[in-house]
């Protein structure tokens, strides 16, 4: 792949983006050295540009840069997971509420067809399907809210926690994804009703029951298996 831009800053955001994006994606494991050399060579770009993605990269929490070790992926603590949890929950709380009082808007159309696809995933024991159903929730509801703000803050947040590889550990629990798809409704019928105090409420009672969840699951994944 190789990539073109008008200027340094133009391919190191191209390099960021992409990186980034194997990283959430599950791509780069770990425990693999992540190669400078190979990414300047791979994407046809000198060193220079790769190694300030890293730089930015690291800041996000993505990375991290040891000195004459390497650069790898970072894993949250379980200490780090519960603390990122805790923001998302304060994050989609507030969201909720915003977007309870934005009235009928585009964003509550469509998280009640992500509702009516989600019951069918979860009806059919589809958890693959229903785990992109959720992130797709969460998202629309953070869009919904319509404030840029608190969207930039969470972007940054979600990309530190890796939520679309624990999400499938949280869904694991039994009956969980029965659960996860009621707290939805419920959400989304307070949010429809325009009761923000109780929408934001309820929003964060399911964060709270999804981060138990996820503990429970990674209690129960050996040391060094998937969390997914």
């Amino acid at each position: 792949m190789v990539i073109n831009g008008t200027g340094n800053g133009s391919i190191q955001a191209r390099l960021v983006t992409e990186i980034r994006r194997r990283i959430i994606a599950g791509e780069i494991l770990p425990e693999v050295n992540i190669s400078e050399l190979a990414l300047a060579e791979e994407f046809g770009v000198s060193r220079t540009p790769v190694r300030e993605a890293f730089k930015q990269l690291q800041t996000e929490g993505l990375i991290e840069i040891r000195p004459r070790v390497g650069t790898f992926v970072t894993t949250p603590s379980r200490r780090e997971i519960t603390e990122l949890f805790e923001m998302k929950e304060l994050l989609e709380g507030a969201a909720a509420r915003l977007l309870a009082q934005r009235g009928r808007v585009p964003e509550l159309d469509l998280l009640e067809e992500n509702l009516r696809q989600a019951d069918e995933a979860v009806a059919r024991d589809d958890r693959d399907r229903y785990a992109e159903l959720v992130e797709e929730f969460h998202n629309l509801l953070i869009v919904g809210a319509d404030n840029k703000k608190l969207e930039a803050h969470y972007r940054t947040l979600m990309n530190q926690l890796a939520y679309a590889r624990l999400v499938h550990t949280s869904l694991g629990q039994p009956g969980r994804a029965l659960q996860s798809d009621r707290e939805h409704h419920h959400v989304v019928d307070l949010i429809t009703a325009k009761d923000g105090d109780s929408a934001e409420r309820v929003m964060r009672e399911h964060v709270r029951a999804s981060r138990q969840a996820l503990l429970i699951g990674l209690d129960s994944t050996p040391k060094g298996g998937p969390t997914s």
